[in-house]
């Protein structure tokens, strides 16, 4: 029988990176994966092919729109290769995940493949190309999450569909209705409609992103109803049924009227699940709350002192950055270290276009918590860099303490935000204010001069350039 010093269930961006640390510190380590690549969601059916699949379909979005304002002419009609869309995001995927093929070789992690489940807290059995029963002192539970559902909702994934099925559709939907306004159904959502798609977004709540800061949900909204996406908020869907290939939804508006939607194709987006299924986790003594998550302490130990959980099957947001620090805390406490992640300076990706993203308090947190704090605001369409590259929509806004100047929240909606918000993050870690990121250099012309703008805005409402 093999033995271990740690064992990592789930390849996911926490379980390899988890597995990497532990290797990095010299600890013996196995990585088991029950599917045939590594990556989990993240790289093979989540973050990757649709960052993938978001590029394409903007660049065929600025061919059709804005190539002329350029003086860019092309002659002829525009037309979508989608089979070479899905296979060049087939590609990407390919790529990436024999990148963590290669890391596990290099870092000298043994690669186990098939469905791993605990025997007791221990010994884990696995089942499938490499069985075999291993002993670890101790465990990582990396096993990440699932699509959700609705109860009344039978996924054929064919026309009524998750995430997962979204990422290799044989054609263009005529009429994609989507369920849920969150990070998912947006993404996806945009992509569909660049490519042609009547989309259709249904929202329970009264606003889209409903766990971000409310002026972002409102930009982002604004932004793609001009695109075409056409939004139905406050809104519950009752009625899933597909008939042939057109898919029939019923959804309650607040009034209590019945709203009918026809499409051919249903995208469900109403959030993701933690995955446990076959871990067989009891007999380890692992408790799972009722929520489906694995029940862990501050240093992200469960209730067996050896065996740990990280990423999207335990509490908190499930991203890929999140589970990645996870991964390293855990390595590094099992090393004898003693590091920390602070939650609040965890950054929130949508990758639409305009991107948003955005770190620490929402104003609505911020009220609620009755935290005294000033804003600043500043509009992307006053950058000359903005206008140069005809990305004006969007905004940075700063949120920070009334009395001590620091900084509390940024929320941002514009070119590149994805990138622009590590600014805020290094900002948050080092507790700057305000006045510290206004008083910082930034290049011009770039988008990231809207923060000093911003930070400008809240600082006695000293911005320049609005």
């Amino acid at each position: 029988m093999k033995k271990y010093d740690v064992a990592v269930i789930g390849s996911g961006p926490g379980g390899y990176v988890a597995a990497i640390r532990c290797a990095q510190l010299g600890l013996k380590t196995a990585l088991i994966e029950k599917y045939d690549t590594l990556g989990g969601t993240c790289l093979n059916v989540g973050c990757i092919p649709s960052k993938s699949l978001l590029d394409s379909s903007h660049h065929f979005e600025s061919a059709q729109k804005h190539f002329s304002e350029h003086g860019i002419e092309i002659q002829g009609e525009i037309k979508i290769n989608f089979k070479q869309m899905i296979d060049r995001k087939a590609a990407v995927v390919e790529q990436t995940t024999k990148g963590i093929d290669y890391l596990m070789d290099k870092n000298k992690i043994d690669v186990l493949r098939g469905l791993g489940s605990f025997q007791d807290p221990t010994h884990i059995k696995i089942e499938g190309k490499d069985a075999q029963t291993i002993e670890a002192k101790n465990s990582i539970i990396a096993t990440g999450s699932k699509p959700a559902t609705l109860p009344f909702i039978k996924i054929d994934k064919e026309r009524v569909i998750t995430s997962t099925e979204a990422l290799k559709l044989k054609d263009i939907p005529k009429h994609m209705i989507v369920i849920g306004g969150g990070v998912i159904g947006l993404e996806l959502g945009q992509v569909y409609r660049r490519l042609g798609a009547e989309v259709s977004v249904i929202e329970y709540a009264e606003r889209i992103t409903p766990v971000m800061d409310a002026g972002l949900s409102r930009e982002l909204m604004k932004v793609m109803k001009k695109q075409g996406v056409k939004f139905y908020l406050s809104h519950g869907v009752n009625k899933v049924e597909r008939k042939g290939d057109i898919v029939h939804v019923v959804a309650t508006d607040k009034k209590g009227v019945d709203i009918p939607f026809e499409g051919d194709y249903c995208l469900v987006s109403v959030g993701r699940r933690p995955y446990t299924d076959g871990l067989n986790a009891q007999a380890a003594g692992v408790q799972i709350n009722e929520k489906g998550q694995v029940v862990v302490n501050d240093h992200l130990q469960t209730t067996s002192s050896n065996i740990y959980a990280i990423g999207d099957v335990v509490q908190g947001a499930m991203l890929a950055h999140k589970a990645e620090e996870e991964g390293v805390v855990v390595a590094e406490f099992l090393a004898g270290q003693k590091p920390h992640i602070d939650y609040n300076l965890i950054p929130n990706v949508i990758y639409t276009w305009p991107e948003v993203a955005a770190v620490g308090k929402t104003e609505e947190e911020l009220k609620q918590q009755g935290v005294n704090y000033k804003t600043g605001q500043f509009p992307m369409r006053a950058l000359g860099r903005a206008r140069a590259s005809m990305d004006t929509d969007g905004f940075v806004k700063i949120l920070a303490d009334a009395e001590t100047d620091e900084v509390l929240g940024v929320h941002m909606i514009g070119a590149r935000a994805a990138d622009l918000i590590a600014e805020a993050v290094t900002a948050m870690e080092f507790r700057a204010s305000a006045e510290d990121i206004a008083r910082m250099s930034h290049s011009h012309p770039t988008y990231a001069e809207a923060v000093k703008e911003a930070a400008l805005a809240a600082t006695e409402n000293r911005s320049i350039h609005s």
